[in-house]
């Protein structure tokens, strides 16, 4: 395997002059304040997994225009007093999966909050439990294109929003310690983490493996698989849509989003991802607002990092957690 786009060396000279879409501020703390109309109306139901370490619950809560998101809420069994949490956004396609999935976390004394991407679940890993009641104009076959024709209606749009509810959600917890929510994905869901980031002052880090939906106009040229290649299909039938679709897009790229985030963040990217282009997710990583550190994986495609990252996620977030200054 080759690398896939550009060498360390060229990201470091790649111009990244991007132009983000006018009113950009104003659509999104439109969209946020909508949604804020609705209650978190935040359901919990105990789940018996046999795990005698960690406790379960299903968790439920109000995300876009008060639409039921689906989440596991993982705690240490007997852990006292409010603790850190970690809000986790899943890849493409995939949904929370089952409870004895993802066990990390929590193990290591946090609470872990495991969002279901809405309309997703069923492409791969244990499932997803969460609906997406909105329909859609023409779109190819998965997510990307789904309203694509209008920002308003774009499938992100809800998907963005449900994210800044999560963490919502996560700081009403009587368990977390409302000053210390974190959020974390890999791919899709590190694109989602970087847009809680962006758009919640409430996050303390974040922690992106791969991102996702950065520099779309850059993905669309030069990435050959998919998910990507859904817009690209879409244009090729719809060719007198481009401008109409790159507008709507430009409203969810994350690389426009991200100078707004000031938490801290560590954000990973493999030098070989025909998923996520290098160059894309340095994007994002240069821009970002807030202090930001990088992992790079020089031979590696899109499974990126790993359990080496995720080793590394829990070293990086434990030292800025207990750092001098921070709170208890």
């Amino acid at each position: 395997m080759a690398l896939s786009d550009l060498s360390l060396e060229d990201l470091e000279k790649l111009d990244l002059t991007l132009h983000e879409p006018a009113g950009l501020d104003e659509f999104w703390a439109r969209t946020l304040s909508a949604a804020d109309a609705h209650p978190l109306d935040v359901h919990r139901e105990p789940v018996v997994t046999h795990l005698t370490t960690l406790r379960h619950e299903d968790l439920s809560f109000a995300g876009y225009d008060g639409h039921r998101i689906n989440a596991w809420l993982v705690l240490p069994a007997g852990a006292e007093g409010p603790l850190p949490a970690v809000v986790e956004f899943i890849g493409y396609g995939g949904g929370r999966g089952l409870p004895q999935d993802r066990l990390t976390w929590a193990s290591a004394g946090y609470a872990h909050l495991v969002v279901d991407t809405r309309g997703q679940g069923a492409a791969w890993g244990s499932g997803g439990a969460t609906a997406d009641p909105v329909g859609s104009d023409v779109s190819t076959p998965g997510f990307m294109t789904r309203g694509i024709l209008d920002k308003d209606t774009y499938y992100y749009r809800r998907v963005f929003t449900d994210a800044v509810r999560a963490v919502r959600a996560a700081r009403s917890l009587p368990e977390v310690r409302a000053d210390a929510v974190c959020v974390a994905g890999a791919s899709q869901g590190g694109a989602i983490a970087l847009a809680a980031a962006s758009l919640s002052p409430d996050v303390r880090a974040v922690m992106a493996d791969v991102p996702f939906l950065s520099w779309f106009r850059r993905a669309l040229q030069i990435t050959a698989v998919e998910p990507y290649t859904e817009v690209v299909r879409y244009l090729g039938v719809h060719r007198d849509h481009v401008e109409r679709v790159l507008d709507t897009l430009d409203h969810f790229d994350v690389a426009h989003l991200v100078p707004r985030a000031t938490a801290p963040a560590l954000i990973s990217l493999a030098l070989m991802d025909r998923v996520c282009p290098p160059s894309t997710v340095w994007a994002a990583y240069r821009r970002y607002g807030g202090p930001a550190e990088l992992s790079v994986h020089p031979f590696n495609d899109h499974e990126g990092g790993q359990t080496h990252q995720w080793r590394r996620q829990l070293e990086w977030l434990s030292a800025l957690l207990t750092a001098p200054g921070a709170s208890a």
